[in-house]
């Protein structure tokens, strides 16, 4: 029966039924902030973006549910990992490759 409830909480947070309430939420204190990036491994920055940018990326956020930074910081991610990744395997390629002379 305890895993019928817990389902049914899963699907209520995935369906936005749980936490998505404004009236819960709060700012957290500097001190739990620098606590939560530090364990994060999280580091401020400023960037300039386009205006028409950010607004284009808040609206994307917005379509899959969570705020624009959390969002940049999704698509940085995956794109580091991916460039990354691509200059490993053309690594890899060349060091097989005979050298021309």
């Amino acid at each position: 029966m305890k895993n019928i409830h817990r389902k049914s909480n899963k699907e209520a947070w995935d369906n936005r039924e749980l936490g998505a309430s404004e009236e819960h939420v709060r700012k957290a204190s500097p001190e739990r902030e620098k606590t939560l990036d530090e364990r994060l491994g999280l580091r401020t920055i400023s960037i300039r973006l386009q205006k028409s940018l950010i607004d284009t990326l808040k609206s994307l956020a917005q379509e899959d549910g969570v705020g624009y930074q959390p969002y940049i910081r999704q698509v940085l991610t995956r794109h580091a990992k991916k460039a990354s990744s691509e200059k490993r395997e053309n690594f890899q390629h060349e060091r097989h490759l005979p050298v021309k002379r």
